[in-house]
């Protein structure tokens, strides 16, 4: 007997499909007003005493995130067996089309994860490596890149191997970044893993013009030596109007609670249908089919190497869930529109602090080579203390989280061309030597 029908015939799942009803009908009920920025800023319930320039690192959840979340935890506390039995399915299945919607792709191409990291590690971890062969990748990456790579290369003997694509990264130009990377190929080079945008330096790579040149070092190679190209896009993907089949690359790997506004604790691996047979799970999925295949219950068959890599065992199940709505309220504000705000805001951003005499610019000022991140130094002054500066100032900046340290600030959604201008003057203050 199939676990459903159980709960059908001992009565446990009624409650459970009325609570679905009711979810149903209070989120097709919901009109939201984003005909303007001030309208998507309300969405948020961040403290308005504060211009908040961090959104990047771990979002805030809009309205219709939060109530999504609040109908699945309210119907889970209820009835926490019937609501899962008789939902789970189709609230995965809802996730993945509307992460399909959004991603240009298909809900197969699609494993959920946690996070970026994660996602990073799952891939990693599992791709088919013969001997002899290596993982080339660079010395802009993020310290989950890294340590994904180098656990890989412990476990398996394979080889590692960094290359620096720019010298000065407000310097950097396509050329540079596209020659270098062909140049650090060798034929011994199996995958070539990346980061889209550098939280380091704001530094966005050109993946595309990247995925055509190894495109044409693949031409010359066998199927079993193609060069697969991996990509950590958190800090694009929900910056950018792209859609993943077009960027070009091979795997793409983000975190869905930063730019995206999904539920904290989610994130995909997107996948081309040709490159997932390149990697391998290292988790169990709880994959509804999978499952009744390891029971015996329906025939054996090799499913989509996507489910097999997404992780099973019990979630977060509301937040899991609810990140249908982070998809559907970016499509809803428009991709585009999206994306010209926040480059519209950086673009301010960087043209101001590159007039000022005592700041030193770090992200590239062309909107080709920059999504929403916007790295700087103040002479003088540590990297910290211009974070904490600006925190007494009601500013919320960072600080890049790497060996090499600068202030950062990321426009967004959730900020203004006035909220911008505030951050400027603040930054110039310190600039002007202004403690106080």
């Amino acid at each position: 007997m199939q676990r459903r029908d159980f709960l059908v015939r001992t009565g446990l799942a009624i409650g459970a499909t009325a609570f679905a009803r009711a979810a149903r009908a209070a989120g097709s009920a919901e009109r939201l007003d984003l005909g303007t920025w001030p309208a998507v800023r309300l969405l948020f319930e961040l403290d308005p005493r504060l211009i908040h320039m961090t959104g990047f690192f771990l979002a805030s959840h809009p309205r219709p995130v939060r109530e999504a979340i609040e109908r699945h935890r309210r119907a889970l506390d209820a009835e926490p067996v019937g609501y899962f039995i008789a939902n789970e399915e189709r609230l995965e299945a809802a996730v993945l089309e509307a992460a399909a919607d959004y991603t240009g792709g298909q809900p197969t191409d699609i494993a959920l994860t946690d996070s970026t990291t994660m996602g990073l590690g799952l891939l990693y971890g599992g791709l088919k490596l013969r001997a002899g062969q290596e993982i080339l990748t660079t010395s802009h990456d993020h310290y989950s890149t890294e340590t994904s790579l180098r656990l890989r290369a412990e476990r398996t003997g394979a080889r590692v191997r960094q290359v620096p694509l720019y010298e000065r990264p407000s310097a950097a130009t396509e050329d540079e970044i596209v020659g270098r990377l062909v140049r650090a190929v060798r034929p011994e080079t199996r995958f070539v893993a990346v980061t889209w945008v550098h939280s380091v330096s704001g530094v966005k790579l050109p993946i595309r013009a990247m995925a055509d040149a190894i495109a044409t070092l693949n031409g010359k190679r066998s199927a079993g030596d193609r060069v697969l190209f991996c990509v950590d896009g958190v800090h694009g993907f929900g910056v950018e109007d792209v859609r993943l089949p077009e960027l070009g690359c091979d795997f793409f790997v983000a975190g869905c609670h930063k730019w995206i506004f999904g539920p904290r604790g989610t994130g995909l691996v997107w996948g081309r249908a040709e490159a997932w047979p390149e990697a391998t799970a290292t988790i169990p999925t709880f994959d509804a089919e999978a499952y009744q295949i390891w029971m015996g219950q329906r025939p054996a068959r090799e499913l989509p190497v996507s489910v097999a890599m997404t992780p099973g065992g019990f979630q977060a199940f509301e937040h899991r869930w609810a990140l249908d709505e982070a998809f559907r309220l970016h499509l809803a504000i428009g991709k585009p529109r999206v994306a010209a705000r926040i480059h519209e805001l950086n673009t301010r951003l960087k043209d101001g602090l590159a007039a000022m005499p005592y700041v030193t610019l770090h992200t590239p000022r062309d909107e080709k080579l920059s999504a929403g991140i916007v790295c700087f130094e103040v002479a003088g002054r540590a990297p910290f203390d211009v974070a904490r500066k600006l925190y007494e100032r009601g500013i919320v900046a960072s600080v890049t989280p790497y060996r090499t340290l600068y202030a950062r600030l990321a426009p967004s959604l959730l900020t203004s061309t006035e909220d911008v201008d505030r951050a400027l003057a603040e930054v110039g203050a310190l600039a002007g030597g202004n403690s106080t």
